[in-house]
């Protein structure tokens, strides 16, 4: 199934305050595409990777019981865990922040193993304008819930994009399950 998957509510709004500051203590840097490269006109985002240390473990804890929901309820592929760390990102309106349409899966040798993708929805969708994560999985773009906490999953090989945000700054958990290469 090339449908997202709706997890509403996957964090409370004090949990989703925890996780930017976690990122805003990690310092953000300038989102880069698949491989290290630079595109802005693809790409207008900053970025801080939440790493393995014991004040992120809930997170993981909770992104992992969300992908298995997911992929049991709607997906059902072979995934083998987590091999990169969950990424925050802000588009921020001032920036005309956002990341055109593009698929997770890519050159080199993680992008390659991502089989699901889930965003987690962490800005309260009053702090903004613009901003939609919208996702085309099979040619009906579908525009994710912007209720702060829930997330969506879906295939990391859909088509997805954030919109330009036009007013505000928008916050985003992302994470990846990896398999063996689709054939």
């Amino acid at each position: 199934m090339l449908t997202p998957h709706a997890l509403p509510a996957l964090f409370s709004s004090e949990d989703c305050a925890q996780v930017i500051a976690l990122a805003e203590a990690a310092s953000l840097a300038e989102a880069r595409l698949v491989g290290g490269r630079r595109q802005s006109e693809i790409r207008r985002a900053r970025i801080a990777w939440l790493d393995d240390q014991p004040e992120t473990e809930w997170i993981s804890a909770r992104l992992a019981r969300a992908f298995a929901e997911a992929n049991r309820a709607a997906f059902d592929f072979a995934v083998e865990g987590f091999d990169e760390r969950a990424q925050v990102a802000l588009y921020d309106g001032s920036e005309q922040g956002g990341f055109d349409w593009h698929s997770d899966v890519g050159d080199g040798p993680l992008a390659r193993r991502r089989k699901l993708t889930v965003v987690v929805q962490l800005s309260d969708p009053g702090d903004y304008e613009g901003g939609e994560l919208e996702i085309n999985g099979d040619g009906r773009p579908r525009t994710a819930d912007r209720a702060q906490g829930a997330a969506i999953a879906f295939p990391a090989f859909a088509l997805h994009r954030v919109a330009p945000v036009t007013r505000g700054r928008r916050w985003s958990l992302t994470l990846w399950a990896h398999g063996p290469s689709f054939r």
